[in-house]
């Protein structure tokens, strides 16, 4: 079950293509439309956080991002309701357009967390741009 569809949260991102937040703004990864993403600008790092209004269990997350502008190296960082770090850990998504599932390690899904920060230390596009048609946190 997508956790972003229960709960309030915020989204800020590292960058816009062309700050053209109309037509490639965050906004668009969670509108469930298969047309639609957000495009971050060039260069590295990218990164995605979220804030959650209340304390999430999170067991997964999900990605569907556009072919050729895929994360490579990446990493997911969550925190504690106080602000406080409570895990990190790598995840490597493919360079596919299909929505790809990244479980969590098994330690951390019994702890809540308030806030996730998504890393894109690389990118496949050569000049580090992001396509994210969906995200999802799952619970």
């Amino acid at each position: 079950m997508n956790i972003l569809t229960k709960v309030k949260y915020s989204c800020r991102v590292s960058s816009v293509l062309n700050k053209d937040v109309k037509q490639h703004g965050k906004q668009f990864m969670f509108d469930t439309r298969e047309e639609t993403s957000w495009n971050s600008d060039e260069g590295t790092p990218q990164f995605i956080t979220l804030s959650l209004e209340e304390p999430q269990k999170v067991s997964g997350f999900s990605f569907q991002f556009q072919g050729g502008f895929s994360g490579q190296k990446s990493e997911l960082i969550m925190y504690s309701a106080d602000g406080a770090q409570i895990h990190q850990e790598p995840f490597y998504p493919e360079d596919i357009n299909s929505p790809q599932v990244f479980p969590i390690a098994e330690s951390v899904r019994e702890k809540a967390c308030s806030k996730l920060k998504f890393v894109f230390e690389s990118s496949t596009d050569l000049f580090g741009r992001i396509i994210v048609y969906d995200l999802q946190l799952l619970g």
